[in-house]
């Protein structure tokens, strides 16, 4: 029996992001994680012969949250400008992990039509050494240009 080889675990340092903001790509340096989640939205459905409650899947939507060092204001301007004009901005996010030390090669998403829900506008904490901010957002369409290879099993 095969087992899974350490290195080609992938490490969560190794990767980028950036981001596409009226058509201008933003270095996403700062970004310590980021985690987006589809999830199956699901319609009961009662039948004839069947006293259970069966699902059947009746669309999908996208959410996430970013954790991102306190040292841009981009995300705080857009909301600034949401709450001072009602112009909401959408932009993509684009996702690389490639670890050089695994053999299962690189994987990139782009999560489409992200839209913030919240954002940290002003933050002090005299017991930080450094400043984070959590950032939750939506998204509404996907695309995954390269996958990760099945991994050599030793």
């Amino acid at each position: 029996m095969g087992f899974l080889k350490a290195g080609d675990i992938i490490s969560g340092q190794e990767g980028r992001a950036h981001a596409t903001i009226n058509g201008l790509n933003y270095e996403m340096f700062y970004l310590r994680n980021l985690r987006a989640t589809a999830e199956k939205q699901k319609s009961d459905i009662k039948t004839l012969g069947k006293r259970g409650t069966q699902r059947k899947a009746a669309g999908w939507s996208g959410t996430g949250s970013m954790t991102i060092y306190y040292v841009t204001s981009m995300f705080r301007k857009m909301m600034y400008d949401y709450i001072k004009t009602g112009k909401d901005v959408y932009f993509d996010i684009t996702i690389v992990n490639e670890d050089p030390n695994s053999t299962i090669g690189r994987q990139t998403v782009t999560l489409l039509g992200v839209n913030l829900d919240s954002v940290v506008m002003a933050a002090l904490d005299v017991d930080a050494d450094e400043l984070d901010e959590d950032i939750d957002f939506t998204w509404e369409d996907i695309d995954m240009p390269d996958l990760f290879a099945d991994p050599t099993l030793g």
